[in-house]
């Protein structure tokens, strides 16, 4: 029990580390306002699809429609049937996108333009999370109609600038267990696989992070290390991070060099790297523990060359973490179906973490799982050469244990800490604390199970896996 409340208490801490290091990089800038063009007829002409011209009247009305959804006044207090039941018109509404789906994939241009008007008139960003998925997908499926070739494409398909998708995800790594649970748990395999070498290792730890991304993952285990080292026996912590950028790394290692200074007994190094980089001289101190970390990683990438370089470094430990999925990226609708099971299950998922009106529930919403969806829906196969078109290739945990078990790899059994830690994380975050943590545990809210004999921690909502963290090392 002591053990418990002790294993708590240090994780309370670390998520306070976690939220104070993200907030100190949270910039208030003043934002032009965005006029929104206005629509009027004499922007519209006769649309052609493959050779069908569509009326301009259905395009025109059904730019309209979605026009005035994206209106934060013309909020719906959710989808309610006459008998106050919102599951009924909540179906519907999954099955009107399901059939426009399938008119999309058909080339029905005509049906496609109705349903979607249809759609427009009933969901709304700021209703319930049923309502508020749709009208994501609704613009994913109206932007793939309409093409490249369309001027009103790119209105649609409008990305958020770096700083609105930062603080978007900044916002979703608050709230939500998600991105603490992945990065917590490939920690801890990592801090247990650095223990287990102690005497032999130098005490020097390098982390080869293929996706560094904005560096959240790696202040809990700066201070994790730390509670291990002393003045006079001090520990190395090195990280060799791929980003998208030059600004981005740079914007990475100072975050991480600033929040290293607290730490006197770590010597902290970071090296950025532009993702496709060769992975040629890296400086590796003698006997040094090497961890190569992919998170979210693999399911943009061609696998099998990553996991080949992965096993060149010979790696003490692998940490792995993946959305759970099977989406066909040569089959539209069944990369639909698993997309729409998926986004649904996070949208429904913020209900546990922030209230419907919440601003920042929006955000999360429009600029970061909304972008996800309408990329998802508007990949193309002849963008396949393209790394940030990929892609990406969400795949079921056994499919992964497969693929990683051939390219020479073998599983490792996640320590019961790691579970003890991840239970404790929902139980901080979240709203509903299961007391049971398995398959069987038909709980509603988040949840977390062990899989594979142990070797891997997934987290769910409700029936639904979202992702899963496991550990593996050379054989």
């Amino acid at each position: 029990m002591e053990d418990t409340e002790e294993e708590e208490e240090f994780l309370a801490l670390r998520l306070a580390i976690v939220a104070s290091d993200s907030c100190s990089v949270d910039k208030q800038r003043k934002r032009k306002r965005i006029t929104r063009v206005s629509l009027n007829s004499s922007n519209i002409s006769p649309y052609h699809h493959d050779g069908c011209c569509v009326s301009e009247g259905k395009i025109f009305r059904l730019l309209q429609m979605r026009e005035q959804m994206l209106k934060l006044d013309h909020k719906r207090k959710g989808v309610v049937d006459e008998d106050g039941n919102n599951n009924n018109k909540g179906l519907h509404l999954i099955h009107l996108l399901l059939i426009t789906a399938t008119a999309v994939d058909e080339n029905n241009v005509s049906l496609a333009l109705e349903n979607l008007t249809e759609l427009y008139q009933t969901v709304s960003l700021t209703g319930d999370s049923v309502q508020r998925v749709v009208a994501h997908f609704a613009d994913g499926l109206a932007a793939r109609l309409l093409t490249r070739r369309s001027p009103f494409y790119e209105m649609i398909m409008k990305q958020p600038t770096e700083e609105e998708e930062f603080l978007a995800f900044t916002d979703l790594y608050r709230v939500s267990p998600y991105f603490q649970l992945a990065h917590f748990t490939a920690n801890q395999a990592i801090l247990e696989a650095f223990e287990e070498q102690i005497e032999n290792n130098n005490r020097a730890l390098h982390v080869i992070d293929f996706d560094v991304s904005y560096g959240f993952q790696w202040p809990s285990l700066i201070q994790s290390l730390s509670e291990k080292a002393t003045n006079g026996n001090r520990i190395s912590f090195r990280i060799t991070g791929f980003g998208r950028s030059i600004e981005e790394l740079q914007e990475t290692e100072n975050r991480l060099v600033s929040f290293s200074k607290s730490f006197r007994n770590l010597v902290f190094e970071f090296q950025g790297l532009i993702r496709g980089s060769r992975l040629v001289n890296i400086r590796k101190k003698k006997h040094e523990t090497v961890a190569a970390n992919l998170v979210f990683h693999l399911n943009n990438l061609k696998t099998s060359d990553t996991l080949n370089l992965v096993r060149s470094i010979k790696p003490t430990i692998v940490t792995l973490v993946e959305q759970e999925g099977s989406r066909s990226p040569r089959n539209f609708l069944s990369r639909f179906m698993e997309s729409l099971h998926y986004f649904a299950a996070m949208f429904d998922s913020l209900d546990d973490c922030l209230p419907q009106e919440s601003n920042k529930r929006l955000s999360i919403e429009k600029n970061y799982l909304g972008k996800e969806i309408k990329s998802m829906l508007n990949c193309d196969e002849s963008d396949n050469g393209n790394y940030d078109n990929y892609y990406p290739r969400y795949e079921r945990m056994e499919t992964w244990k497969a693929r990683m078990e051939s390219h020479g790899f073998g599983g490792i059994k996640m320590s019961s800490k790691s579970l003890i830690q991840a239970k404790l994380l929902l139980k901080i975050r979240t709203h509903y604390c299961p007391l049971q943590f398995d398959e069987e545990n038909n709980n509603n809210g988040f949840k977390v199970f062990e899989r594979d004999d142990g070797k891997a921690i997934s987290l769910g909502w409700q029936d639904r896996c979202l992702l899963t963290a496991s550990a593996w090392h050379c054989v």
